[in-house]
């Protein structure tokens, strides 16, 4: 199993975390690097982890913040998969808007230059997003997906899907309806630790180990076996991001 999405920087014992993960069965993780600190701190953590992969990017939150692109250039190896995550929020507002949409497309831009993915957060910003993506022909991997309005356009563009812990809240049918229309090769799951620990554990600080809940959220939803689906949802982060 695969936790696709961890931001381990902002774990309290990330080593010990991820020994925990892997006693659960969760023997990969790809972690987020967001904004220039966090890349830093991301980067030290998965040069000493071979089954722990990292993704760069600057957060839509960051935008006003001054970090760019060649900030994190120097940072990029052989264990940075994707560009991520990068994108628009336009519920919470940190930065303003025309500064998020600059630094996203400036990031897409990255993005093809290197030839990996992208790992997008957005919220409040359904057709400002799906606009500034029609422009870029890579992978795209919509995190946390929480947007049901924005699955068409996900289906459309063959996006991959990936669902964290929200899913498997009691109020969340609208998340798991859109869980069975994903096509099975292109779903995926994370944590997006420490935040939005899943039911089962609601209320304790996520982590790696806990994607096994959302997980079984997701094979109860689209009726199969979990075993299965773990396999399956690893086989599709090898393609969407080129693991080995």
């Amino acid at each position: 199993m695969i936790d696709t999405h961890a931001h381990l920087d902002a774990l309290d014992d990330a080593p010990a975390a991820l020994e925990r993960a892997r006693g659960a069965g969760v023997t990969r993780v790809i972690a987020i690097g967001s904004g220039l600190a966090s890349a830093r701190a991301t980067h030290e953590l998965v040069a000493r982890k071979g089954d722990v992969f990292l993704a760069l990017g600057i957060h839509p939150h960051q935008a006003a913040d001054g970090e760019s692109v060649d900030d994190l250039r120097s940072l990029v190896d052989a264990r940075v998969v994707a560009v991520g995550e990068i994108g628009l929020d336009f519920y919470r507002d940190y930065a303003p808007r025309g500064d998020q949409r600059r630094l996203f497309e400036a990031q897409l831009d990255w993005a093809s230059e290197l030839g990996k993915p992208v790992i997008v957060h957005t919220r409040g910003a359904d057709e400002d997003t799906a606009e500034v993506l029609e422009r870029f022909d890579g992978r795209v991997v919509m995190h946390c997906f929480s947007t049901p309005a924005l699955l068409p356009v996900a289906l459309e563009r063959d996006y991959f899907v990936s669902f964290a812990g929200n899913v498997t809240y009691p109020k969340a049918q609208e998340l798991r309806d859109a869980a069975m229309r994903v096509s099975a090769n292109r779903l995926l799951a994370e944590t997006d630790c420490p935040y939005l620990a899943p039911q089962p554990v609601r209320g304790k600080r996520n982590e790696p180990a806990f994607v096994v809940h959302t997980l079984e959220a997701l094979a109860e939803a689209r009726g199969e076996d979990a075993g299965e689906l773990a396999r399956r949802i690893d086989a599709n982060a090898r393609d969407a991001f080129s693991l080995p």
